[in-house]
């Protein structure tokens, strides 16, 4: 969260890439998973006292990440919904570009093996604690206990991304920005 993956993916566009952001697409499937999360999570926000639907209907996002980023196996179960849908979303967009050179931009795509498979080289970009803190707090204006749960669920992602691309023999490079 906050390392400035946009914007290196932003100076790759310029070179020629096309890109798709995997937080956009993942906002897009848990749009169309709206009803499997309030099925999975209903309970668990009314026993917290927390809405996940917004006024208009819609999944309150930032409600739901309240509730999934405070404990693992929420996230699980919550990913076990969202990520069947990115994975399909994502790969019919390499599908669509598949004569131009794509880049995923993924804060946990080690976690979704059919398209990390896909991968032909990872670029892990990391920024140190402070500059992401207030790039975060900055950016999306989230009370500071969020921000630090979601941090610390991402705490060793290099080593997960490491692990990941070492298994399928794919290079991985550290940008530090």
């Amino acid at each position: 969260m906050a390392a400035g993956k946009n914007f290196i993916c932003s100076q790759l566009e310029k070179q020629g890439f096309v890109s798709l952001d995997l937080d956009k697409t993942a906002h897009e499937a848990i749009s169309l998973c709206t009803p499997q999360i309030l099925a999975a999570f209903g309970e668990e926000a009314k026993n917290r006292g927390i809405s996940l639907l917004n006024a208009d209907g819609s999944l309150n996002r930032r409600a739901l990440g309240q509730i999934v980023f405070s404990d693992k196996e929420l996230l699980s179960r919550q990913e076990a919904i969202v990520y069947p849908k990115i994975t399909q979303i994502t790969t019919q967009y390499i599908e669509e570009n598949r004569e131009k050179s794509v880049i995923l931009n993924a804060t946990v795509l080690f976690k979704t093996p059919e398209l990390f498979s896909k991968c032909e080289k990872i670029l892990f970009v990391k920024a140190n604690f402070f500059k992401r803190l207030m790039r975060a707090k900055r950016r999306d204006k989230m009370p500071l206990r969020q921000i630090l749960a979601r941090f610390k669920s991402q705490k060793n992602l290099f080593k997960e991304y490491k692990n990941a691309a070492k298994k399928l023999d794919i290079p991985i490079e550290l940008i530090k920005n």
